[in-house]
């Protein structure tokens, strides 16, 4: 058996509320409003797509190390930014010519939508933070298509997910409800029959007129 290569900084989790979890990125850039329901309202609702999610990461975070073909592999080990108070449990961490590299499991399709990828840059600025290792790419795994994509952790990629992080924590600060707006995001997602945005953009309308 060969000997691991990977050096990342174990810690214990204290004081988990101190931290933004890596997961309230990825909802945000989904709809903020959803963000708030999950993270301020402390709302879940489960729907198919929800279940096959949860689904999958059970079966991915089986703690452990081991190799595939020249990829050194470690799953479900939690990351941590003392610098962006960011937290959050890896899928996997892959290790490659001495490049580390978070991935990502998704249970949709490839290229669906934009805010995997900041789930993944966060990821990769907690790798930074823990090993001392410059991370530039990573991967979101798709289970429908058995494809995986690559993620270019760009200055722009950066950027928009601090941008994001300075978001999330100001809602979460606040506790400032986002509005419901209706998009076609709206239509996969578990928590549309608590917000109803199409509803509330008739009434809106509704008020204008009267």
């Amino acid at each position: 058996m060969r000997k691991s290569q990977f050096k990342i900084v174990v810690f214990k989790i204290m004081n988990e509320t101190d931290y933004i979890p890596i997961a309230a990125l990825n909802q945000y850039a989904y709809c903020p409003h959803r963000c708030w329901r999950m993270f301020c309202a402390g709302e879940f609702v489960d729907n198919q797509y929800t279940i096959e999610g949860t689904m999958l990461h059970t079966r991915v975070h089986t703690p452990g190390e081991g190799y595939r073909e020249e990829r050194e592999q470690i799953r479900a080990i939690w990351l941590k930014s003392e610098h962006y108070k960011l937290i959050g449990k890896s899928d996997l961490i892959e290790l490659e010519s001495g490049q580390l590299y978070p991935v990502e499991y998704k249970r949709g399709r490839k290229g669906e939508w934009d805010n995997d990828e900041m789930q993944v840059c966060a990821q990769a600025l907690c790798l930074e933070e823990m090993t001392g290792k410059s991370i530039t790419t990573g991967y979101i795994y798709y289970a429908h298509s058995y494809q995986r994509q690559l993620v270019d952790i760009s200055t722009e990629l950066r950027q928009e997910m601090l941008t994001t992080l300075a978001a999330v924590k100001t809602l979460l600060a606040t506790g400032i409800m986002p509005p419901a707006v209706y998009t076609k995001r709206c239509s996969g997602c578990s928590l549309y029959s608590k917000c109803l945005p199409q509803a509330a953009r008739k009434v809106g309308r509704y008020q204008e007129i009267n």
